[in-house]
């Protein structure tokens, strides 16, 4: 499977307004993060979770050893470009911390139990899966 056609497909269905073949629209989000080398926009479709007023995405990478580009992306620029919910916003990328990250992963992993397996094999890469808030500009 191609990733990168996979991505710039649902990008298109997901900017088109319709049915995204294969996930629920409802959970994704698209983020645009500036490349870290490149300094050119990257967008990637992700899912995401609402925290009360807290929209999060979280950097599992399905456990890989290493964090997605995306991550790397806005831990150099923080400053990232939403679109969720036919809604575009700047937003700021807030990766969680202390017992917030540990409150945060608990009700994660209870509301998506195949994160379990993303931070098992993390771990035995000795990385730990960020989690990271949106928060809009105003």
């Amino acid at each position: 499977m191609d990733v990168q056609e996979t991505n710039r497909r649902v990008i298109d269905q997901f900017r088109a307004g319709g049915e995204v073949d294969g996930m629920h629209r409802e959970r994704l989000v698209l983020l645009t993060t500036t490349g870290r080398t490149s300094g050119e926009p990257r967008t990637v479709p992700m899912m995401y979770h609402r925290d009360g007023d807290r929209l999060l995405v979280v950097a599992s990478n399905i456990g890989a050893p290493r964090h997605p580009d995306w991550y790397l992306n806005l831990d150099a620029d923080p400053r990232v470009h939403v679109e969720v919910d036919g809604r575009e916003f700047d937003a700021e990328a807030l990766p969680l911390l202390g017992a917030d990250y540990v409150r945060t992963w608990d009700e994660l992993e209870k509301a998506y139990p195949f994160l379990a397996d993303h931070q098992a094999k993390a771990r035995q890469a000795k990385r730990v899966i960020p989690i990271v808030e949106l928060s809009e500009e105003d």
